[in-house]
């Protein structure tokens, strides 16, 4: 005997939800903050990168003081646990805007390329807070 068209129009639904809950991306994350230096000075307006190579980028900004905190979604912060490579990146780009917006002068890399596009740098994210600190040089290797 087979399920009446009653118990398809109840459990049909109930089944799809079930699926839908329990067939997404599982992830955990660790809550990343830190401080970036060059030359032994905060590094303001840097851009920080985490990745795992799989799954979505962490990135945080840092502040006046070098500090920045990983944002995994806009209303999420951290980074999924294991192991990222991490780039740093201080460029920013000329703009200009009108009306309520400044204009923007913009900055070179002031980092070499070892930080961002050939970088070298990694960390492991933990479950819980992580501070993982990048004290970087301006000098090439």
């Amino acid at each position: 005997m087979g399920m009446s068209r009653r118990g398809v129009k109840i459990f049909g639904p109930l089944l799809l939800c079930v699926c839908i809950a329990g067939c997404g991306p599982a992830y955990t994350l660790g809550r990343v903050s830190g401080v970036v230096t060059l030359d032994g000075s905060p590094l303001p307006q840097a851009t920080v990168t985490f990745s795992r190579g799989e799954g979505r980028m962490a990135v945080g900004v840092t502040d006046e003081a070098g500090r920045y905190l990983l944002q995994y979604t806009h209303r999420q912060e951290g980074a999924e646990l294991g192991t990222h490579t991490v780039r740093i990146t201080s460029h920013i780009d000329a703009a200009s805007g009108e009306g309520g917006l400044a204009a923007i002068a913009g900055r070179p890399e002031l980092l070499p390329a070892r930080y961002h596009n050939k970088t070298e740098l990694t960390a492991t994210v933990t479950p819980g807070s992580n501070t993982i600190n990048f004290d970087l040089t301006s000098e090439a290797k």
